[in-house]
């Protein structure tokens, strides 16, 4: 009977188990250098203020909703100022043509007292507009109570 012997090829070969190593390593650092990235679609950061009659919005959310991808959002600040949010973090928004709303009330049990009005609340009615081709931290969003005064309604 013959004997196996007590090395193989591959045992005198390490070289070759590290080049297959590296070599992954060195095809995977390529994919995600490449951008292979989440899968999700370019985002862009946007930041800005919104105004209302000039002034800043005291506080509230504002909302980018593009044509068939996700939307961001981000809360104004008592300056009025906003950061977007699509995904993650401030990761800002997708580029392209966005409907905006905006929404700022203050509530009781008893009150709702708006701070902007209510046709600024569904990005259908807003008349708001946004076009984004790049990263843009100078957004500006006027908004305007038309002459009227801040609304305040009770809650029945």
């Amino acid at each position: 009977m013959a004997q196996k012997p007590s090395w193989s090829v591959s045992s005198h070969r390490p070289w070759r188990n590290l080049a297959g190593k590296l070599g992954f390593v060195i095809v995977a650092g390529c994919v995600a250098a490449a951008g292979c990235g989440d899968g999700r679609p370019k985002r862009v950061p946007v930041a800005g203020v919104v105004l209302i009659d000039g002034k800043p919005l005291p506080s509230g959310e504002i909302m980018f909703v593009p044509k068939g991808t996700r939307p961001s959002s981000s809360e104004i600040d008592s300056e009025g100022r906003f950061n977007l949010r699509c995904f993650d973090g401030a990761d800002g928004a997708v580029l392209g043509t966005h409907r905006i709303q905006v929404f700022s009330c203050d509530r009781t049990a008893t009150r709702a007292t708006w701070h902007a009005p209510k046709s600024y609340t569904d990005f259908r009615t807003s008349g708001l507009t946004h076009e984004l081709s790049g990263p843009d931290n100078n957004v500006v969003i006027n908004l305007t109570w038309g002459g009227k005064s801040p609304k305040s309604e009770s809650k029945n």
